[in-house]
């Protein structure tokens, strides 16, 4: 192989871990990442289960808001916004 394709090769290499899961600690030490049915297994522990609905972009937009706002994670934010609507 020339050159050139070996440094393609470790561009590529080095592109992939950027992307892949847990690239948010990119070139960290601290790597910590959970696998899906690790945090599956958290999240039936906690009571939680996954429900998955389509809203509007700028219903979207203000719930992030209001999360960050909170500076709370979005799903107890959500959470929080519907129980206070079931219970109106």
């Amino acid at each position: 192989m020339k050159k050139t394709g070996l440094a393609k090769a470790d561009a590529k290499k080095l592109m992939g871990k950027m992307v892949a899961p847990g690239a948010a600690g990119f070139g960290n030490a601290d790597n910590t990442v959970i696998d899906k049915r690790e945090q599956r297994k958290r999240d039936q522990a906690l009571g939680l289960v996954p429900f998955a609905v389509k809203l509007n972009d700028e219903l979207v937009k203000r719930l992030h808001a209001l999360a960050t706002e909170r500076g709370q994670d979005l799903n107890q934010t959500v959470a929080e916004v519907l129980a206070k609507g079931l219970d109106a």
